[in-house]
């Protein structure tokens, strides 16, 4: 069981940072808004029919409705609105290390969300040096403020606080909704919103290409990131649990960064890198108590 569950770990973070490249290498055929929608589109229905087979996919209270907006509106629609528009100006290893962000966002507004349970020293250590990370990453330059080299790293910021956000409102809201369901749902609802932004921005259908490259990159953000990858995601949260699947968003800059390198041609800068090792520190200290109780439980499921 613990090789099955660290190959599709490792399967996961293969496939959600490979994404990004395939993002970065759609977005020369799509406007990108769009492009997200179309993506979710054919996501949508895959983890929608899913939940269907496995779970009862029909919302019940208005908790449950909420949910889904919240996960239409900011983990679905804003966030890869965001990130796919922040991606047209950044690489895919910077995007990639931006998201790994999200874990310390997500941590910081759950603090916010319940004021009773104050940060410690430590934990805003970790939290400084997350938005840390990103300040080394994105270089901002007074003069140059609003240069694309830095809107771009600071969209992506904003896609992962959409997600961070979204995140902890759908805790908080605390649904009876299966989490194949809801995602299916916010699947569906978010294309439909990213749709209207599409046309709102004036994006249009005929600019599309068509060319072999959009095909591959939308059939393997549809088909493998999205519907296998939520797949994968749902069963390994059943095993591991939240603090360990966290982990696989610093895994997938690993895989971002190289596939970039291979297919795109695309070099990970000191920046980019630096700013990786920033917020992973960052995670580890707003996490280190979770961190600590799962390696516990590793050592005693190790012993004979």
């Amino acid at each position: 069981m613990r090789y099955r569950n660290a190959t599709a770990f490792l399967a996961l973070g293969a496939i959600w940072g490979s994404a990004f490249v395939a993002i970065k290498a759609g977005l020369s055929a799509f406007p990108p808004v769009l492009f997200a929608a179309l993506r979710y589109d054919v996501a949508g229905v895959i983890v929608l029919g899913y939940a269907a087979v496995v779970t009862d996919p029909l919302p019940e209270s208005r908790r449950d409705l909420a949910a889904i907006i919240v996960g239409s509106t900011l983990l679905i629609a804003g966030y890869h609105a965001l990130l796919f528009v922040g991606e047209l100006e950044t690489t895919s290893a910077t995007a990639a290390v931006i998201v790994s962000l999200s874990p310390v966002l997500t941590a910081g507004f759950a603090r916010l969300a319940l004021p009773g349970d104050r940060l410690s020293v430590a934990g805003v250590a970790g939290l400084a040096l997350g938005f840390a990370g990103v300040v080394v990453i994105a270089q901002p330059d007074p003069a140059r403020l609003l240069s694309s080299d830095v809107i771009g790293p600071l969209l992506v910021f904003g896609a992962a606080c959409a997600f961070a956000l979204g995140s902890v409102l759908t805790r908080w809201l605390d649904a009876e909704l299966s989490i194949e369901a809801m995602e299916g749902w916010s699947m569906v609802g978010g294309a439909v919103l990213m749709h209207l932004l599409s046309l709102a921005l004036g994006e249009s259908p005929a600019a599309v290409e068509w060319t072999p490259t959009a095909l591959l990159s939308l059939g393997y953000l549809s088909l493998v990131a999205s519907a296998l990858g939520f797949l994968v995601y749902f069963a390994l949260l059943d095993r591991l649990g939240p603090v360990e699947i966290n982990l696989v968003s610093y895994v997938a800059p690993v895989f971002a960064a190289l596939t970039g390198f291979l297919l795109l041609g695309e070099r990970i800068d000191v920046a980019t890198a630096s700013g990786f090792v920033v917020i992973l520190v960052g995670f580890v200290l707003l996490k280190r108590d979770a961190i600590r109780e799962t390696y516990v439980g590793w050592l005693a499921e190790a012993q004979p």
